[in-house]
């Protein structure tokens, strides 16, 4: 920096309900300046707050920072002269210390307090509604000028007017713009993202974020695009409401390659109209050419009364190819697969998966079901615990023995260094969450596979009501189709965006920026093609869309 650095104002203000697009959002966006010294603490200043504290505030988002010249900026890119201090959420607005220049691992001292710089600011929509502008989330990234947030290493009082002092030089030479780009923006520089991921002061979301960008360099792609046919082959019935179908290529080829946990999503015309989409875990080993799933006969399940009832063999399917981020993991440590009900059936697939590579992890199966009776696929799993080395079996019949319960995995014994593996209804999951968690295995370790809809993450809102997916009230729209296939939904598009439609029908929704940003919408797109409005800052990769700024340009399957 050429010249001394100032604080200019010092900002706080504490959440509070404000009115968005007929929602209620809880927000401490709204921030004043404060007159004579204030007292900053490791989580606060003293009269500040956050209202979403997953995305804002916390140790190492303590204290947000915005400079005059990106003020000045911004009054110019918008032709307007309203601006005061705290207009965008800071705390600290500051002469100097340009996102260019200041790195992630700086350290400041300011007044009696001094600072580390742990990540830019988070692309949230609430800075947006603060300003009136609602593209403000993705101006801020592609015009280089997010601000930053910082850790408070010593605690003390601080005013207006104290000079700001540099005390340490972060690692990696990585400046808050370029995190910021790294993260956001396209043809990001793999090498870049390696040192990104060696900077212990960033902040551990973006390290993980960072992290995942690194494997998705090596994620394989869906085998195939859309829907191609496959031929059924065999349905067997496995008890009195669960049958196994088995699928192979409509053109006799060998089907690609799944990873265990997987599932496939169907769409099937011949069960009703509007067609069923509808999504099935495979069953059987992931490497065989073909394809199984097990379905269960749901009570009025249009998409599982017709696989289980109707369909024939050499009947014909429209099939996507395997999905899904369920999937077992390479390790030789300990692994326990837990299910419950017509939940067996991705972690059936993982057991497939180690009885075929002839595995020596130590093998934990439990599984429960109401009875025998309703036990489907006992006796396979059975022959391929049979198969390894080192296995454990415990099966808990519910209307004899009641629910499986924490005492009851306590007395297990269950290695406490194990990889865990959860499937069933979404109460169970939680509960044999928190069980195995209090069991003492790492929570990092335990994966769930969840039936239905991701569950909402819309930050801030605070009248949120959860009810079933249904048709949007109103008048239906006459653009194409939009199908949330995990919800069970088909209804016309209508004016906005996929993301307004999903909520509109009470389809659960993920979201941060709504404005193409932050990818925390980004959804499988089964079928179809979108356009974009506005367009997103990096467009999301082949076979994803975003459903924040997405509108159809033909009939879309999503998997929400």
């Amino acid at each position: 920096m050429s010249e001394a650095a100032t604080v200019l104002a010092v900002n706080v203000g504490l959440p509070k309900d404000v009115g968005w697009n007929g929602k209620t959002v809880y927000t401490g966006v709204w921030k004043e300046p404060v007159d004579g010294p204030v007292m900053v603490r490791r989580l606060n200043i003293d009269g500040d707050g956050q209202g979403d504290t997953a995305g804002h505030g916390g140790e190492m988002r303590a204290v947000l920072v915005y400079q005059l010249d990106s003020y000045r900026y911004w009054e110019q890119h918008f032709g307007r002269d309203d601006f005061v201090y705290g207009q965008f959420g800071e705390n600290l607005t500051v002469d100097g210390l340009p996102d260019d220049e200041v790195c992630i691992g700086d350290r400041y001292r300011i007044g009696e307090a001094e600072f580390e710089v742990t990540q830019p600011r988070v692309t949230c929509y609430r800075v947006g509604m603060r300003m009136g502008e609602p593209e403000l989330p993705a101006l801020l990234v592609s015009h280089h000028r997010p601000g930053f947030y910082c850790r408070v290493i010593t605690e003390g009082h601080i005013v207006a007017g104290d000079q700001i002092v540099k005390t340490k030089t972060g690692p990696g030479a990585l400046s808050v713009a370029d995190i910021d780009a790294l993260l956001y923006l396209p043809n990001r520089d793999v090498a870049k993202l390696r040192i990104a991921t060696q900077i212990p002061a960033l902040s551990p979301g973006w390290l993980d974020s960072f992290r995942d960008l690194l494997a998705e360099t090596t994620t394989p792609k869906p085998a195939w695009d859309g829907f191609r046919p496959l031929r059924v082959t065999e349905v067997i019935p496995e008890t009195a409401t669960v049958s196994s179908i088995r699928l192979t290529a409509a053109d006799g080829s060998r089907l690609p390659a799944a990873r265990a946990g997987q599932y496939l999503t169907f769409k099937l015309a011949d069960a009703g109209l509007p067609v069923p989409v509808r999504s099935y875990s495979l069953s059987s080993s992931p490497g065989t050419g073909s394809y199984r799933i097990s379905v269960k006969h749901e009570p009025h399940g249009v998409g599982s009364g017709y696989l289980t009832t109707k369909l024939r063999p050499g009947a014909v399917l429209e099939v996507a190819a395997p999905r899904g981020e369920f999937v077992l993991e390479e390790s030789t440590g300990p692994i326990v697969l837990l299910s419950a009900g017509i939940g067996l059936t991705p972690v059936l697939s993982m057991l497939h998966d180690l009885a075929a590579q002839r595995s020596t992890r130590e093998v934990w199966w439990i599984h429960c079901a109401r009875g025998p009776d309703e036990h489907p696929l006992a006796a396979e799993a059975r022959e391929l615990l049979g198969s390894l080395p080192n296995t454990h079996e415990y099966i808990c019949y519910t209307a004899t023995a009641g629910r499986l319960t924490k005492d009851q995995l306590v007395d297990l014994n269950l290695p406490v260094d194990a990889a865990a593996y959860i499937c069933g209804p979404a109460g169970f999951m939680a509960d044999m969450r928190d069980a195995l968690t209090a069991v003492g295995i790492d929570p990092a370790g335990i994966r769930t596979e969840l039936f239905g809809a991701l569950p909402p993450a819309n930050p801030g809102i605070t009248d949120q009501t959860t009810r079933p997916p249904h048709q949007p009230p109103g008048p239906p729209g006459n653009g194409p189709l939009v199908t949330f296939a995990r919800s069970g939904i088909s209804t016309p598009f209508r004016d906005g965006s996929v993301l307004e439609l999903a909520e509109a029908c009470d389809v659960p929704t993920r979201w941060s920026c709504r404005t193409g940003v932050c990818h925390n919408c980004i959804t499988p797109l089964l079928s179809g093609e979108v356009t974009y409005s506005p367009t997103p800052l990096e467009p999301p990769p082949e076979g994803q869309t975003l459903v924040c700024c997405a509108r159809p340009t033909t009939d879309l399957v999503l998997d929400m």
